[in-house]
């Protein structure tokens, strides 16, 4: 399948396991394979807003394998965004991850909080980067599914404005592991579990 991914994020890409996915993680899985499955159907546009407290490091990571995976599936219309309950910045770990699994990171700006362009393909638009709250001007303000990547935002953040469809698909945080031996194994176990799980959403699509 010709999708012109770089070849490095497609080695990725061909060493994820979906049948390593537990049946009961399907089942939540599903929901947003339904969900864009009924945007696509409708030939609406759909668009995706992945979100957890601090916009640090899950929702970023999501995001970017969500979008990189419509891209590999070649489903059109999908646009997939993140956000926080609180914006900090994305933790340098999470660029480093990306990178070392195929992706081009590209540092924008030196502030508090850096914007990085994120390319998984030569001729694709890049993904912007940086913490926001999910309510930033940056997203959309209606007609997405909101997409709670950890248990404290999906608990504090009952109600999403503008959202028609919010569903839980949470992790667990690799901050846990900041300042051990295992920081790199254990970030890029989490982007590997994310990125099969959103192989596994897209691919179900195509079936």
């Amino acid at each position: 399948m010709k999708t012109s991914l770089f070849v490095t994020v497609e080695n990725t890409i061909a060493s994820l396991n979906v049948s390593s996915i537990r049946e009961e993680r399907r089942d939540i899985l599903k929901s947003l394979t339904d969900y864009i499955k009924s945007k696509a159907e409708a030939n609406e546009p759909i668009n995706i807003n992945f979100i957890c407290t601090h916009n640090s490091r899950r929702s970023h990571l999501t995001q970017i394998w969500a979008q990189t995976m419509a891209a590999y599936y070649k489903i059109n219309g999908v646009t997939c965004y993140s956000g926080g309950t609180e914006a900090t910045a994305m933790f340098p770990k999470v660029g480093e991850t990306l990178q070392n699994q195929g992706f081009r990171v590209i540092q924008l700006s030196n502030q508090n909080n850096p914007v990085y362009a994120i390319k998984y393909g030569e001729n694709h638009p890049a993904v912007v980067a940086f913490s926001k709250i999910y309510s930033d001007d940056f997203n959309p303000k209606s007609d997405f599914a909101a997409i709670m990547t950890c248990s404290s935002a999906d608990g504090g953040c009952p109600f999403v404005a503008g959202c028609d469809k919010r569903i839980a698909i949470t992790y667990e945080d690799p901050k846990a592991s900041d300042g051990t031996p295992e920081q790199t194994e254990v970030y890029a176990t989490r982007s590997l579990q994310i990125a099969t799980e959103m192989k596994y959403v897209f691919s179900q699509l195509k079936s």
